[in-house]
């Protein structure tokens, strides 16, 4: 044995001066002389064993680690439920409260890639992702390490989603040129769009406009943002409108009466005849 593995050395001695100079290790397998082969052959069993040697110390690594693992999770778990039982909530509560926190984080990412003025245009829907945080930060759970930072977060990103809506304004023109009453004005594309928005213009002003069946030509009417009619909007608009259809009655019963008159005017003047 121990003739064996001074012959091995001394290969493997006689092989290292082959290799400097270009030899065993360029030729291929069919080319090699017996003893090269040996040499090549005791070189593979080496890397061979070296690298068994080095899985089996993995493999052992990787046990301790996934015994450390198993140990750090279950500790986790441990420190967790200790804190759920502090605030009074479950796992499953935790769940929820971490779902829904993700939702709202959703959302804003979303709002932060409008541009600025439609974020203006944005300012209810930026108040109700308010109200949205308000309710989870009154909620116990926010207080754990896990959600703490990201509300601090979050309520940043909201206050930063807040824009001053710019005022427009509209120069009434004349109706022989530009056909200008707040219907039509509403529906100009450059406003609204849409002539049912009316009420939302007369609103906003009302100490220049009385009567929104008239304007005039050279008036300054401010245009609010593009937004869902309010309440007072839409009181103002159902009052426009009783208005309207008792003047229309009442001037249908004042035709009806001078109708009636007519005929019994003449119905006297036949008879006198």
């Amino acid at each position: 044995m121990k003739r064996f593995v001074l012959m091995l050395l001394t290969l493997v001695i006689a092989a290292s001066a082959s290799y400097a100079q270009g030899g065993v290790n360029n030729k291929p397998d069919e080319q090699l002389t017996k003893d090269e082969a040996v040499i090549r052959i005791g070189e593979f069993t080496l890397k061979v064993q070296d690298l068994t040697n080095t899985l089996t110390t993995l493999d052992a690594d990787i046990e301790r680690l996934k015994t450390e693992l198993e140990q750090t999770v279950a500790a986790v778990k441990e420190c967790n439920k200790s804190l759920y039982d502090l605030i009074g909530a479950t796992e499953a509560d935790v769940a929820a409260f971490r779902q829904k926190l993700g939702v709202l984080e959703g959302k804003v990412r979303s709002m932060k890639n409008l541009p600025n003025d439609v974020l203006a245009e944005k300012v209810e829907e930026v108040k109700a992702l308010d109200a949205e945080l308000a309710v989870l930060k009154g909620n116990k759970i926010a207080v754990l390490p896990e959600f703490f930072d990201r509300i601090v977060t979050l309520q940043k990103d909201i206050k930063g989603l807040y824009r001053t809506p710019s005022i427009k304004r509209y120069t009434v023109g004349t109706w022989a040129e530009n056909k200008d009453c707040l219907w039509n004005i509403a529906g100009n594309i450059d406003n609204y769009g849409d002539p049912f928005m009316w009420p939302k213009i007369w609103q906003a002003n009302t100490e220049i406009i009385r009567n929104p069946d008239i304007i005039h030509p050279g008036q300054v009417l401010v245009i609010p943002q593009k937004n869902p009619k309010t309440e007072d909007e839409i009181k103002a608009e159902r009052k426009y409108f009783r208005k309207k259809r008792a003047a229309a009655a009442a001037r249908a019963a004042e035709a009806a009466n001078a109708t009636e008159e007519v005929k019994t005017t003449d119905k006297s003047a036949q008879k006198g005849n």
